[in-house]
């Protein structure tokens, strides 16, 4: 293994380019769309399944967060890592892993992309290389950062992309991460998905310093506030921060300022924030909405177009729905496989 360099680099900057200064095709746009579109319809339809008790446990939405996930995926080569906390479904289907497989391991089904053991919170599918999936808050930090020393030790030219969340950025293990990643020079790109509200504390009651990219500062680690709201923001600086990464320079930190429309949980009424408050976001600043606005005044795609999309995305979430409540639940059998003794 390449020991670390001496060169300096703390003050390399990513400069954030605004999404209407960038090239972006109608077919790129359109791609965006679908991706988010399927993410939408498929957490609203796992919120129906919750309520009709056919899904067990936690289940965490990512309803309004999609540009994220679309954005950081379409940047990434393949041979990266991505890992996440437990609000990953969209992660894993941003992934390319098959609806059904997500739907079935939500009800608990052997078609389930886990074999139905990992639901909500602990799905895998390391074969496209997403890592989880992980209830423990902050966790996906460190792990990560193993991620990313095996791709460094391998020389594979990968990176690992860790995703957490605004309350987990206060968790020590975060730092102790920093501290690591930045000695070694680890290709790891931090993500921060800063929703405002953690579990129901918002940032400012629960964090000294709101501005969550110069969280690591003081490990020398780059960061920017990106807005996480844009698919196309969310994709320039993603892309920047990947190159940083991949070519030797260590770690870099992005602050993906977003919002949930769904309570922290399905057990979470919300009642820490007005419903007047959410419905100014769904109204401003909605991801989806933002690339059909642009789709039909910029390249002249017509709504009816967007609509097929829209409905094509509601029948394979259907399918999914109905094929996972029809698959069989695992045999007893495989109770003690995939254990680690």
């Amino acid at each position: 293994m390449a020991t670390k360099k001496n060169t300096p680099k703390k003050s390399d900057k990513v400069d954030q380019v605004h999404a209407d200064q960038l090239p972006t095709s109608a077919n790129e746009l359109l791609q965006y769309y679908q991706d988010m579109i399927l993410i939408r319809r498929f957490e609203e339809r796992a919120g129906q399944m919750y309520g009709m008790g056919h899904i067990g446990g936690f289940c965490h939405l990512y309803i309004g967060q999609e540009a994220i996930i679309t954005g950081v995926q379409s940047a990434l080569r393949e041979g990266d890592s991505v890992i996440t906390g437990y609000r990953a479904h969209g992660h894993i289907l941003a992934a390319g892993t098959p609806p059904v497989e997500v739907m079935a391991e939500l009800t608990g089904r052997a078609i389930g992309v886990s074999g139905g053991k990992g639901g909500s919170m602990h799905m895998f599918d390391t074969e496209r290389g997403f890592y989880g999936g992980h209830g423990i808050v902050g966790a996906t930090v460190p792990l990560g950062a193993g991620l990313a020393f095996a791709h460094k030790y391998r020389e594979d030219e990968g990176v690992s992309v860790a995703f957490f969340g605004d309350g987990a950025a206060n968790q020590g293990q975060v730092y102790e991460t920093f501290n690591m990643a930045e000695l070694w020079d680890l290709p790891i790109l931090f993500i921060i998905e800063n929703n405002h509200y953690a579990m129901g504390t918002s940032v400012k009651r629960a964090s000294s310093e709101t501005h969550l990219h110069r969280r690591g500062d003081s490990f020398r680690i780059p960061g920017i506030e990106v807005d996480g709201m844009n698919v196309l923001e969310v994709r320039d600086a993603t892309e920047k921060a990947l190159e940083h990464c991949r070519t030797g320079k260590g770690p870099m930190l992005l602050e993906m300022k977003t919002y949930r429309y769904r309570g922290h949980s399905m057990s979470d009424p919300a009642k820490y924030r007005t419903r007047e408050e959410v419905e100014k976001v769904r109204d401003e600043q909605d991801p989806i909405n933002q690339v059909k606005d642009r789709l039909m005044s910029e390249f002249g795609i017509e709504e009816a177009t967007l609509k097929k999309i829209d409905t094509e995305a509601k029948a394979i979430v259907q399918d999914a729905a109905d094929k996972s409540l029809e698959a069989p639940e695992p045999d007893s059998s495989t109770l003690y496989q995939q254990i680690l003794a």
